[in-house]
């Protein structure tokens, strides 16, 4: 049976791969096991892709839960070479994964690569209204009839 070191490693190879050799984005590469098997790997591929959201965490994720076919990663261990951004460590948590192992820190990303969560981590401790990016409310009233509905459903959609 293959160790948490193993797993890593792959996770580590996959950051060498999509930054080093193919130039395809930051060096953040992670894999995604259950019962001891590598389910989905990810690579960030936010230049190649042309997506903000292209990041190795979140690739896995997108493909682990098309293997499974299932959006409910729970058993599932995620194994990534740098430690998860705001975004990927949301997903982590909508996505069920039961643990996540880390090879580097944000701070290593900042001071070898200028990848700096920093002021988005800060920001999410404030309510939206007060964030560093500009948010209002608009038309709440409309959309709680849509959420209303939704309440009302006997076969709403489950998360």
């Amino acid at each position: 049976m293959r160790s948490h070191a193993d797993y890593m490693r792959r996770a580590i190879a996959l950051a060498h791969e999509t930054a080093i050799d193919e130039h395809a984005g930051g060096p953040f590469g992670c894999v995604i096991v259950k019962e001891g098997n590598i389910i989905a790997e990810g690579a960030n591929r936010v230049i190649a892709d042309g997506d903000a959201t292209s990041h190795g965490e979140m690739n896995a994720i997108r493909k682990a839960c098309a293997v499974l076919g299932t959006h409910d990663l729970s058993g599932c261990v995620l194994y990534t070479s740098g430690e998860p951004c705001p975004m990927c460590y949301a997903a982590c948590c909508w996505a069920h994964v039961d643990e996540i192992y880390f090879a580097s820190t944000c701070e290593d990303a900042k001071q070898y690569g200028q990848f700096d969560d920093s002021a988005i981590a800060a920001s999410l401790k404030h309510s939206i209204v007060n964030r560093e990016l500009p948010a209002s409310e608009l038309l709440r009233d409309e959309m709680l009839e849509v959420w209303k509905s939704f309440q009302q459903q006997g076969n709403r959609a489950q998360y």
